[in-house]
């Protein structure tokens, strides 16, 4: 009896020993898992689209219209993105979305704010509609990124750095993105041009945007309708390297491929890649490396990021993570 006891007591032990580990590891659980952050998510919202056509392109003038926004938002994180895209931007979603991984930039400590629309906007106020095509009402782009997308962020509690936002864009996103930072320090405190047009008035670009503009759908466009003709003041005022004595104190990224194949180009994309994205991406090349220059001789010390590439998203997506890795968007 007093064997049998004694190894009641020691299993009561036991068992005590083994509840109170358990409750003790249950709740360090609770406490870690309480700390632990959570998953970035999906959100959507839509702005007022200032005016100007807003289900497409070439839609009617519609003052209640609106512009869809897609984004990815944690509430951890510190910083947040404005991503622009490029000239063959689409209604439904943003190419950043369809071709990038840009989204787990919100599982890092950066909200991603997406845009949706505007091809061949150059994401700025146009001075009338585009008469080729017969668009119905002009683009109001400029107002809708800083009249109503930054106040849309800041009222939603998407994370600044005093207010202000970080943007980056690629090709015609790209050179808007440094332009509408310079004309707008109190909404930016970051830029960056990945494969932009950052010299927009030198010799030939404005010929070059006018082909370039009469080839994007639903097109043709007419580039007089955008800032003008070539003599208007309009283009100096949209052009980043004339813009640079207003980027001090802006951090700004400047990044761009040499025009050569590289692990992004595919076979089956071969001919639109030798024949677009090749002449594209080297022109893109000098307009960086022009703008760097003009940068550097005023004072100001951009990041910069030349590689192997054509303009392409895949080569895009690696300067976005270039950047992060940077520190970029602190």
């Amino acid at each position: 009896m007093r064997f049998g006891k004694n190894k009641l007591r020691g299993g009561s032990r036991l068992t005590a020993i083994a509840v109170t580990v358990a409750t003790t590891v249950g709740l360090l659980g609770s406490v870690i898992g309480a700390g632990t952050a959570e998953a970035a998510a999906y959100r959507e919202f839509r702005v007022n689209s200032c005016g100007m056509p807003s289900n497409s392109a070439l839609g009617r003038a519609n003052p209640n219209g609106t512009v869809k926004v897609q984004t990815w938002y944690r509430r951890q994180n510190t910083r947040t993105v404005i991503l622009l895209d490029g000239m063959r931007a689409r209604y439904d979603r943003s190419g950043w979305a369809i071709e990038t991984n840009a989204r787990l930039l919100a599982d890092r400590g950066v909200n991603v704010v997406m845009p949706v629309g505007g091809p061949n906007s150059f994401y700025t106020d146009w001075d009338a509609p585009s008469n080729f095509n017969g668009q119905q009402a002009r683009y109001r782009w400029g107002c809708v990124l800083n009249q109503r997308i930054v106040p849309a962020l800041r009222s939603r509690g998407y994370a600044s750095k005093g207010g202000r936002y970080a943007l980056m864009g690629i090709s015609m996103g790209g050179n808007a993105a440094l332009t509408n930072a310079a004309q707008n320090r109190s909404r930016y405190y970051a830029a960056a041009s990945l494969s932009g047009y950052n010299f927009l008035t030198s010799p030939g670009m404005r010929t070059m945007l006018r082909v370039a503009m009469l080839d994007v759908q639903p097109g043709p466009w007419n580039v007089d309708s955008m800032w003008g003709a070539p003599w208007s003041p309009r283009w100096p005022q949209n052009d980043p390297t004339m813009l640079i004595n207003r980027m001090h104190g802006l951090k700004l990224y400047i990044g761009s491929g040499n025009g050569m194949f590289g692990r992004y180009n595919y076979p089956q994309n071969v001919g639109d890649d030798l024949f677009k994205g090749t002449p594209l991406e080297l022109l893109a090349l000098t307009q960086a490396a022009s703008f760097e220059a003009f940068a550097r001789a005023q004072g100001l010390n951009p990041m910069t990021h030349y590689a192997n590439g054509t303009h392409a998203w895949g080569y895009w997506q690696d300067m976005l993570w270039n950047a992060h890795s940077r520190g970029f968007f602190r």
